[in-house]
């Protein structure tokens, strides 16, 4: 086979002399080892992307393949590209690869042996274990370090012993490789070898961060130790340690205040000073993790260090400092409202959703609402509807003629969410008003609230010539208990306007059915526009008027697009036979808006006969077709759906996957629990996956419990974190009950979820499994919990 030639095409598009090239991997792949010899020499492809298929077949080929790769790596080491490629594909064969690879460890050629110990790493070769603990001794620094990283991918309790061993050879260069590891292995046992390494100022940084990423609370005090005594660069690495640890903890178990509790205390005012003192020489991440550490630590001057950090050009800093002043409270509320009062309208951006609900704050909120900047003015109104203070009710009713239609939008949400005794008063006066602007906004708080004295306002706005007043007062006259209303609509409905007329026949939807209102909407689906012919049909649709069905079911082949899907979604809402017909013709439409709109209609159905129609929909080559088809389906509790849904999480659309996994998720029953373990192996699903295992829903606990008696070291880990998740007395006593009836995988990951339980009964079952659990790795990690 000949070297494809290298392009400067797109890196996923494939040119047309390296699609031939990999249609020739692909054929010689096919006829087996026979080709054996012609793959190899592909590895020399100039082409990624031919060279990435010669990988794939040799390593789909298994153990033939191993040798002729294995000579690669011994005698023919002229390019690094031929290197890589044959890597890879020792990586990823299904062949006895360490059989051939660990007599490679007794090489002279360092650079063979790196190789060697790199792809028995990657391969995560628990065989390989003993070579690669004999390697982090090799004279060669390059080889050791090849072999410590290697024993990091493949953890495991002996894999550990090593990497200890490794921290203490003394050799620089083999330390600082296996503290990363050591940290990255997350096993506690580690943690006592990394606490010692912190007070040497040549390893503090690396140990605390290693220690962050173990994400083990026994680390916790040293750490905040180190925030209390370190140097600025210590305290900084310690931060985001214990925020690392913190969010471990998170992720593990659900929730955890070990970091929270050990921060406040006496000291936390020397700490608040301190933790604010670092922050103008941290980086992004350091300040992030120093505005966490700040709220936790709480206090004046914890509030005064997150205020500085609200102003760095990293938006993402500017959150987690704003997030943190939230959870101070009253500590914070001083320097709040002082900046507010002080700040600019960037400034002030950042601090009004941070503002108490404290009628105090008021008065600068108010404040806000004249900033020259709208969104600030949008900010101020939705603050003071959230503070919830009757007293701001007039100077919102001043921002309704504001010249930006957000803050006028703020503005009436926060006067309806606020209402007060004088806002009747205020909406009617602003309704006589000659500022259209002013009249339209009062017409809908008076429509909001349905004031009855407001009716008159309504029917003089019906008579004006401002279409967009007609508009408000129709929308209004819906919630007012007075039979003029409904004449008042009705006779708008045969308004020479078409933009009345369709206004009105969105309003007739909102009112009880009656006669003369469904005769009204009925000759509006012969209307010339097509507005009118919508709004009547979904009006008919909210009425559940079944006697219009036929009449609707005429306009299925509307010129207009939307009076088609208005069409499909009145249909919905109506059991007939003829709707139900037509909403399974709908289902097949050349109209993807259509499709869609009838594939949620057949869902609310339920209808037994749609399911078919559904799950071939449910394989379209749309995306938002299929996402929409999938909604339906889940609606069903067919044993044809849990199925369809488990094929969908593994659709090429995220939006589909992640639908799927949430659908999969509120369903009840071993079998969702055992479909949703399944996917633990996607990685772009896992934590999805896991914060679905955690709902309490029937059945969890027994398939989770199931599911462990043979989980793997992966695995384990994720099922017991979403039982630690549920954080329910009959999951804390599962949790106790997987250190004598789980895997051994499944034992070991329980150990530290037991331990955080904190009972004695807890305490009790880890020193029965210290010394009775037939796996030492489990004995050990109980020994451990139970000497903090």
């Amino acid at each position: 086979m000949t070297a494809a030639s290298s392009t400067s095409v797109h890196p996923l598009t494939l040119s047309a002399e390296d699609r031939s090239q990999v249609d020739e991997v692909e054929q010689l792949a096919r006829r087996g080892a026979a080709s054996l010899a012609l793959l190899v020499g592909g590895l020399d492809a100039q082409s990624w992307a031919v060279r990435r298929a010669v990988v794939g077949a040799l390593a789909k080929l298994g153990t033939p393949a191993v040798a002729p790769l294995r000579d690669v790596l011994l005698h023919r080491r002229d390019s690094e590209a031929r290197l890589a490629a044959a890597v890879e594909a020792l990586v990823a064969s299904t062949g006895d690869v360490e059989g051939a690879l660990e007599a490679l460890g007794d090489d002279a050629n360092p650079a063979i042996v790196c190789d060697a110990a790199q792809v028995l790493g990657r391969r995560r070769s628990r065989r390989s274990v003993p070579l690669l603990s004999r390697l982090t001794v090799h004279p060669d620094d390059n080889v050791a370090v090849a072999a410590i990283e290697a024993l990091g991918r493949v953890g495991g309790g002996a894999a550990v012993d090593a990497l200890l061993a490794a921290l203490g050879s003394g050799n620089f260069f083999r330390i600082f490789p296996a503290i990363d590891v050591l940290g990255r292995c997350g096993d506690p046992v580690v943690v006592p070898a990394l606490l010692g390494l912190l007070p040497d100022p040549f390893y503090t940084l690396e140990a605390a961060r290693a220690l962050g990423r173990t994400g083990q609370e026994a680390a916790v005090p040293s750490l905040v130790g180190l925030l209390r005594k370190g140097n600025d660069a210590s305290v900084r690495a310690a931060a985001v340690a214990l925020v690392d640890i913190h969010e471990a903890q998170v992720q593990r178990f659900g929730g955890s205040r070990t970091v929270h509790t050990a921060v406040r205390g006496p000291e936390s005012a020397v700490l608040g000073r301190r933790l604010s003192q670092c922050v103008s020489s941290a980086d992004t991440t350091e300040k992030t993790a120093l505005s966490r550490l700040l709220g936790w630590v709480g206090g004046q001057d914890a509030a005064f260090g997150l205020l500085k950090l609200l102003d760095g050009p990293d938006p993402s800093v500017a959150r987690a400092a704003a997030g943190a002043l939230s959870e101070l409270g009253a500590d914070a509320d001083t320097q709040i409202l002082q900046a507010l009062r002080e700040g600019d309208s960037l400034r002030r951006r950042v601090l009004l959703p941070l503002v108490g609900r404290r009628a105090a704050a008021v008065p600068d909120v108010m404040s806000c609402l004249e900033d020259r900047d709208a969104s600030v003015r949008a900010l101020a109104a939705d603050t003071l509807s959230r503070i919830g203070s009757p007293a701001a009710v007039p100077a919102l009713f001043e921002r309704l003629v504001d010249e930006d239609l957000r803050v006028v939008q703020a503005a009436v949400g926060a006067i309806q969410s606020l209402g007060s005794d004088t806002t009747e008063k205020l909406a009617l006066q602003a309704a006589r008003s000659p500022d259209a602007r002013l009249r339209r906004a009062a017409l809908r708080i008076i429509s909001y609230f349905g004031y009855s004295k407001g009716l008159e306002v309504l029917l003089q706005a019906m008579r004006d010539p401002d279409e967009r007043l007609r508009d408000a007062a129709i929308y209004g006259l819906p919630f007012i208990e007075d039979p003029r209303a409904v004449d008042a609509l009705l006779t708008a409905a045969n308004h020479e306007s078409e933009r009345t007329r369709a206004a009105a026949m969105r309003a007739l939807g909102q009112t009880e059915k009656e006669a003369r209102i469904t005769s009204t909407l009925l000759r509006g689906l012969s209307d010339r526009d097509p507005w009118v012919r919508y709004y009547a049909c979904q009006a008919l649709g909210k009425l559940n008027e079944e006697a219009a069905a036929d009449a609707i079911v005429a306009l299925a082949d509307d010129a207009a697009g939307q009076v088609r899907v208005a069409v499909v979604d009145a249909l919905a809402h109506m059991h007939t036979e003829s709707a139900m017909s037509a909403l399974q013709r709908a289902a097949v439409s050349a109209d993807a808006d259509v499709r869609r709109a009838a594939l949620l209609g057949l869902g609310v159905g339920r209808r037994p006969d749609a399911l078919p129609v559904l799950l071939e929909a449910a394989k379209s080559e749309d995306a938002a077709t299929r996402l929409v088809a999938l909604s339906a389906v889940a609606e069903y509790e067919a044993p044809e759906t849990l199925p369809a849904l488990l094929h969908a999480a593994g659709d090429g659309d995220d939006s589909v996957r992640s639908a799927a996994v949430g659908f999969i998720a509120t369903r009840p029953g071993v079998p969702a629990t055992q479909a949703l373990v399944s996917l633990l192996g996607d990685m772009t699903l896992r934590e999805r996956v896991v914060s679905a295992l955690a709902l309490p829903l029937e059945g969890r606990l027994p398939g989770l419990l199931a599911a462990l008696e043979a989980a793997d070291e992966v695995t384990a880990p994720l099922l017991v974190a979403a039982l630690a998740r549920m954080r329910r007395a009959d999951a804390r006593a599962a949790l106790m009950q997987l250190l004598v009836s789980a895997s051994p995988a499944g034992r070991r990951a329980a150990v530290p979820a037991v331990a955080a339980l904190g009972t004695l009964e807890a305490r009790e079952a880890l020193e029965r499994a210290s010394h009775r659990d037939e796996d030492p790795e489990v004995r050990r990690a109980c020994r451990l919990v139970l000497s903090r």
